[in-house]
């Protein structure tokens, strides 16, 4: 919404009843101004007036002419709220000629000169701090070029004082996207027009604003999101290149972007296309995840799976329901799609075999419950079923799918391949028992002859750690290099290998090589 005020001036409709008004003010020096509000461009409501008091300055005079033109911008914004057309963005008061109204306006100080219009300055300063209203100002040069119609000439002389603005805003009026796209991809221009004027100019040229969007650096995509989702709202040929979705494309693949609005927006285009292809290879490339360390995923999955569901990818939603680890909903859902769907979602669960297990009895109750076809029929695919679950589901497994009454002729051939299996399993533990009783005589046989075992020791053995004799019945003596002293006849062990040490060289010696921990464990064994 845009309100223009303006001082003394008339329009070219009322030129004449304004230079009464102005012959008026030579006698009594009263201003006269006037007002115009636009919404969306359209001019809705227009006023002039002439003061009731005489203004020190036109600056004064101006302020008072902001006030109305507050007064009435609030009053229309209002009106467009109960029209349930709420107005997000402050409503512009434009001024022409007096830039010193504006600075009043916003100034906090109070003055002595400004006192005879406190109390507007004051309510027009505390809408703006509100955010309700903003005062840009508009110079004379452009107000009289605009008012006289050259717009030829006020292009060229925006475009001088650099004002690129409106230098777009008048290619974009008058449908030259292209102009209007080379006027942004300058270095002097400000990023911001980009997005300011993106929904306009992708309305206007989707194809070269789109190209004009890939070839510009530092462009961010997610303030494009407004623009894109805009354009994405119009109905579209089916051999026609959606521009969006060609730009999102680049962003992710070429750009490697990793916001979550692009990447959900990208997947919520995708979910819209009649073929599925391309949202199922965009879940499961590896532009749709994330990096090492980083989030799984850069889109959201319970947004893309409410999506999804609402557009009837059945498939897609197999697939998300798999990447959240959801297998039980992912194999329900599958089975009102594809059986062979659902078969690879089961064979996806590895570590846990009870799961595992429970999906394809998910899988086995739909193909006996919902096949269409004759009892008997339904029998034989359930059976031929049995062979592609690799041995996971046996006979009696699926028996309490069937009706309380079949013929038996139907399951013979199972019933007998599952009795075959069962007496191999019975006649391999039969043999893994005969096994273990085998090797339990042995170890028993092995402790007996144990505890009989003997062996000789020659007189003249010798320690093989201290060298002196085994069988010693010298009297006691000293051990060097730190071993403790060994009397006669002092305990010994003798290996099978034929070595022979005294218990105490060699506890000392092991003590030696062994951590802490053991020692204490080797001193009582030897005390014990």
């Amino acid at each position: 919404m845009n309100c223009c005020v303006k001082e003394r001036v008339c329009s070219k409709s009322s030129k004449k009843n304004w230079k009464d008004k102005e012959d008026e003010s030579i006698t009594d020096r009263k201003s006269t101004f006037g007002y115009c509000t636009f919404v969306y461009g359209n001019l809705i409501t227009w006023r002039r007036k002439k003061q009731n008091v005489v203004a020190r300055s036109s600056a004064n005079a101006e302020c008072r002419a902001m006030t109305q033109g507050v007064c009435e911008i609030l009053w229309l914004k209002r009106i467009l709220g109960e029209l349930q057309l709420p107005m997000t963005l402050p409503m512009k008061l434009y001024f022409d000629n007096n830039k010193v109204a504006i600075s009043i306006s916003q100034n906090p100080d109070q003055h002595d000169w400004t006192k005879h219009v406190e109390i507007d300055r004051h309510f027009i300063k505390e809408k703006v701090d509100e955010g309700l209203i903003c005062m840009p100002f508009v110079l004379t040069s452009q107000q009289v070029l605009d008012n006289y119609g050259r717009v030829e000439e006020l292009v060229y002389f925006a475009s001088l004082k650099g004002q690129n603005e409106i230098v777009v805003h008048h290619y974009i009026q008058q449908g030259e996207a292209k102009k209007a796209l080379e006027v942004l991809q300058k270095p002097s221009v400000p990023i911001d027009l980009q997005y300011k004027f993106a929904p306009d100019l992708i309305a206007l040229d989707a194809y070269e604003t789109v190209e004009s969007w890939m070839a510009t650096k530092n462009l961010n995509p997610r303030k494009l999101i407004p623009a894109m989702m805009r354009y994405s709202s119009e109905p579209h040929a089916k051999n026609e290149t959606h521009e969006v979705i060609k730009y999102l494309e680049y962003c992710v693949h070429r750009l490697h972007n990793e916001d979550p609005g692009v990447h959900n927006l990208l997947l919520s285009l995708y979910a819209k296309q009649e073929d599925d292809s391309t949202l199922l290879r965009f879940l499961q490339c590896k532009f749709g995840k994330g990096p090492d360390n980083g989030p799984e995923f850069f889109y959201d999955p319970k947004y893309a799976l409410r999506l999804c569901l609402k557009e009837k990818r059945m498939r897609a939603c197999v697939h998300i329901y798999s990447m959240m680890s959801m297998h039980e909903e992912a194999v329900a859902l599958a089975l009102q799609v594809d059986s062979e769907l659902a078969m690879a979602e089961a064979d996806k669960v590895e570590d846990d075999e009870d799961l595992r297990k429970k999906l394809w009895l998910m899988i086995a109750k739909h193909v006996v419950e919902q096949e269409k076809g004759t009892k008997r029929e339904n029998i034989r695919k359930a059976i031929a079923f049995l062979k592609e679950t690799d041995g996971l589901l046996k006979i009696e497994d699926i028996l309490p799918f069937f009706p309380d009454f079949a013929l038996i002729d139907d399951f013979k051939e199972a019933i007998c391949s599952s009795l075959e299996d069962y007496n191999k399993q019975i006649e391999q533990l039969k043999e893994e028992m005969n096994d273990a009783t085998h090797g339990a005589d042995n170890i028993r046989n092995d402790i007996s002859a144990l505890a009989q075992r003997c062996t000789v020791i020659d007189r003249d053995e010798e320690c093989g750690v201290c060298r002196r004799k085994i069988l010693t019945a010298d009297r006691e003596f000293g051990i060097g290099r730190g071993y403790t002293s060994v009397g006669q006849m002092a305990p010994f062990y003798v290996f099978p290998c034929g070595h022979a040490f005294h218990a105490q060289c060699l506890i000392a010696h092991v003590t030696r090589c062994t951590v802490d921990a053991h020692v204490n464990i080797l001193s009582f064994s030897h005390n014990f």
